[in-house]
């Protein structure tokens, strides 16, 4: 067994609650600012303030019932009320469970069923999508909303609870914090069950890699719902005094004039964002002078593309880093001190993680230096298991502990490894693996593509070959592009048997609010057009 560890020293396992871990320094920051709502500029909340407002938070959805073991089901956008709710209830003792702003009410009702969430917290712009995904499932106690609606109680109101704080005995290795669901792009979402060790012990393996300190500005555009955001722009920044600038959604001008406003020195994102910075007209309209680094996740992002947003910005290269919900959810980030990284590393080992690359066509051998397979996962970041489903944790944390992640991967002689694309989203094209991130990547490259995604269909003959969704760019030049005009571009670039075999333009590559393409729905859409054929035909 060839087993890759990590070359920095192991941190000591955080055997803390969430709360404690994020928040345990907050009275030491005092009246520093540690959250903006980049929305209006004025709404700002101190580390004291947040220490308090948390505690009151606890202290009013004990008095309202919340006990220990309850699943608290946190239903909004970002906010500047999203950190008091999350901290509130875990205090409280209660797991949340983080939902899609924009999940529809049977959406909801499901996670709620399958949660078995008895509360939930909302604002009001989403308050009849939470009553109608309360009334499908039944047994839920109470609706809050952040803000203000008539006959539900306000947390704004709970701040000023006078109810007496919950002292509530959390045992961290067992407890669980955060029930985020898995986005259901390869499978049927299901809830992670993340502890409190867990949560709090990857916060202290990613210190030494993306250092924050008191001072520095970092924007939350991705969603806090979503690990990655939950992670890297919640708990990490607040954990190291630093001030987080709030946005709601992903808008570009808004997010420009943010960074500009705010002098924003860190940015953690993911490749669409990327994508936007490197390419887009309008970044040349904002001043983003005070920009230190960027680091982005979520998804695999092309080495070219990130050397291309890097050059625009005049910033040193694109930091990457690697993990998955069921890991908290980070094992591999390229270190901001890294001189040279390789181009289109997503790292190397966290402290404490260890890694196997397994073949393969075997999954019993371990791959070697520079081959891909496999990705395989062990260390104290690891999930407790998926919420009431022993097998699905069974297929995916073996008996020896190992996650596997379905990722492929290589790993170089000096131990950056290299992320190639999911296991399930390989074509295979006549025995060929063919994978659709590589040719993505070379796609985006083309100065008339906005966007791309490729999947695998079937031709006439039954082979599987690779077709691409794209979106062109707002240019006459790019009007004029056509299917053969790309297939010959990329068939100029691959082997034979990577070629793109059929091209469709689309108005936008449907993607999950992480970045990742939903290729899901695409499939879905060629299931769609085939029936339509067939019905056709049948005619």
């Amino acid at each position: 067994m060839n087993v890759f560890r990590s070359a920095y020293a192991a941190v000591p396992v955080l055997d803390l609650p969430i709360h404690e871990a994020v928040l345990g320094q907050a009275a030491t920051h005092g009246d520093t600012v540690a959250l903006i709502d980049g929305t209006n500029d004025t709404t700002r909340l101190t580390y004291r303030q947040l220490d308090t407002f948390h505690r009151r938070t606890a202290a009013a959805l004990a008095a309202a019932g919340v006990r220990k073991g309850d699943v608290v089901a946190l239903h909004s956008p970002n906010t500047l009320a999203y950190p008091t709710v999350f901290f509130g209830a875990t205090r409280a003792g209660a797991t949340v469970t983080t939902v899609h702003p924009l999940a529809t009410a049977e959406e909801f009702a499901k996670q709620l069923r399958d949660s078995s969430a008895r509360w939930i917290v909302t604002v009001s712009p989403l308050l009849e999508t939470a009553r109608r995904a309360a009334e499908l499932v039944g047994g839920i106690e109470e609706i809050f909303v952040c803000d203000r609606a008539d006959g539900h109680t306000s947390v704004l109101d709970m701040l000023t609870s006078t109810a007496p704080e919950p002292q509530i005995a959390i045992d961290p290795a067992e407890d669980v914090a955060a029930l985020p669901y898995s986005s259901g792009t390869t499978g049927t979402p299901k809830g992670v069950m993340l502890t409190h060790r867990s949560m709090a012990t990857n916060l202290e393996q990613l210190r030494p890699f993306i250092p924050m300190n008191p001072g520095d500005r970092i924007l939350a555009v991705l969603p806090f719902f979503h690990i990655y955001g939950l992670t890297a722009l919640m708990n990490a920044p607040l954990r190291s005094g630093a001030t987080v600038v709030v946005l709601p959604r992903f808008d570009l001008g808004q997010f420009l004039a943010a960074i500009e406003k705010h002098r924003i020195n860190g940015l953690y994102v993911a490749p669409p964002i990327v994508l936007a910075l490197a390419k887009h007209p309008s970044v040349a309209q904002y001043d983003l002078s005070s920009l230190e680094y960027i680091v982005s996740a979520a998804a695999p992002l092309d080495a070219a593309l990130a050397d291309a947003c890097s050059r625009r910005l005049g910033l040193p290269p694109v930091r990457q880093a690697y993990g998955m919900t069921e890991l908290s959810p980070g094992t591999h980030v390229v270190p901001l001190a890294a001189e040279n990284p390789p181009p289109g590393a997503v790292g190397r080992l966290l402290p404490g993680t260890e890694m196997r690359i397994v073949s393969l066509d075997d999954p019993d051998r371990d791959a070697g230096i520079d081959t891909d397979g496999e990705i395989l996962i062990r260390g104290p970041q690891v999930m407790k298991g998926y919420l009431g489903r022993p097998e699905a944790t069974a297929d995916m944390i073996d008996t020896d502990g190992w996650v596997h992640t379905g990722d492929i991967g290589r790993v170089d002689a000096d131990g950056w490894l290299h992320v190639v694309d999911r296991v399930k989203e390989l074509i295979k094209y006549k025995g060929y693996q063919v994978a659709p991130a590589e040719l993505e990547a070379l796609l985006l490259g083309h100065p008339s593509i906005a966007d791309a995604a490729v999947i695998g269909v079937h031709d006439t003959d039954g082979n599987e070959i690779p077709k691409a969704y794209l979106v062109r760019q707002t240019t006459v030049a790019a009007d004029g592009l056509t299917a053969d005009d790309v297939m010959a571009y990329v068939a100029e670039r691959v082997a034979p048997y990577k070629k793109i075999r059929q091209v469709e333009f689309i108005g936008a590559v449907p993607r999950a609010t992480s970045g990742k393409i939903l290729r899901r729905e695409l499939r879905d859409r060629e299931k769609a057009a085939g029936t339509a054929k067939e019905k056709v035909g049948e005619a």
